[in-house]
């Protein structure tokens, strides 16, 4: 009798420390799914994963699911932030814009962030080489002591340059909205212009001297030769300026027809002449010779003398 009392102890006692075990383990497993939550792990190619995990930060729920960045990517939110049930990861490129939940209170208007994720577009970068030209500058040189009837003559044409630039330019949506200068070569300097403001030139002679027009001139043949001074009879202006610019000089100075260019020296009946003046009456086989004085012209009268380019 007192075997069986006691064998009926030992059931008793056993089947309690069962329950209590089960109890136990029951409470040790409410307590893990309690701690579990679903968090969607979106891929930079846009495969969706889900995950049940009991983490609390992005980079701890990453580790737990074997899912390493590349040095090109992120995650939104960011790695350190901690992470609730129900939300989401997202794995996308740096170049995305960062977009924050935009909440308006006063309209009762609330944009969720799955809205805003739809709208993100990425920032391509590209390296685009550029000919750019380098314009010219035009220098004016004032030949004159007034300002009043003058002319502009160019003594030299401007010419643009050119470089060749290096820009890294940022497109989104196909929209530029970035250009960032990274080097520039110059291929080729620009030339400026130069013009020359000087005094207008009087090309008529007085007709007090008489004028013939022939054929054309060839070296050595004879020529009709006059002179002139100036005074307002042969030239209608007493400034002494030719038409060249220079101030005319006796014993140097001719007005020759205009296949003489500025600066030709023509040898006059054995004496050398330089061409820096023109005449309207001065065509044909036709010079002028510049003398100090009136009188001096009329002493000239008309010659014909054998006149050559001196080379």
């Amino acid at each position: 009798m007192k075997r069986e009392e006691k064998a009926s102890i030992s059931i008793t006692k056993i089947i309690c420390v069962s329950i209590i075990l089960i109890l136990i383990s029951g409470i040790g497993v409410m307590a893990v799914n309690t701690n579990l939550k679903d968090i969607k792990i979106i891929l930079q190619n846009g495969y969706e994963m889900t995950a049940l995990t009991s983490k609390a930060t992005v980079s701890e729920v990453l580790e737990e699911n074997n899912i390493v960045l590349e040095e090109n990517q992120k995650t939104i939110p960011d790695l350190n932030t901690e992470i609730s049930a129900g939300e989401r990861i997202q794995i996308t490129d740096k170049s995305y814009n960062e977009v924050q939940i935009a909440k308006i209170s006063e309209e009762g208007v609330t944009t969720s962030l799955e809205q805003l994720l739809q709208n993100y577009a990425p920032i391509t970068e590209k390296i685009v080489v550029e000919q750019v030209a380098i314009p010219y500058e035009t220098i004016t040189k004032n030949a004159t002591e007034t300002n009043s009837d003058t002319t502009n003559k160019v003594l030299k044409e401007g010419k643009d340059g050119l470089k060749e630039v290096t820009y890294k330019i940022k497109y989104q949506n196909e929209v530029e909205i970035e250009r960032i200068v990274m080097s520039e070569v110059v291929i080729s300097e620009p030339i400026d212009k130069i013009v020359q403001v000087q005094k207008k030139v009087e090309t008529s002679r007085s007709a007090s001297i008489p004028r013939t027009t022939t054929t054309a001139v060839i070296n050595g043949e004879t020529y009709k030769i006059t002179a002139y001074c100036c005074c307002s009879k042969c030239c209608g202006k007493t400034t002494g300026r030719t038409a060249s610019g220079t101030r005319a000089t006796a014993g140097r100075t001719v007005a020759a027809p205009s296949k003489f260019a500025f600066g030709t020296k023509l040898n006059i009946g054995g004496h050398i002449y330089t061409v820096e003046d023109r005449g309207g009456a001065i065509k044909g086989n036709r010079i002028d010779i510049y003398v100090d004085s009136h009188s001096a012209a009329l002493q000239w009268g008309v010659r014909y003398l054998p006149v050559s380019v001196v080379q």
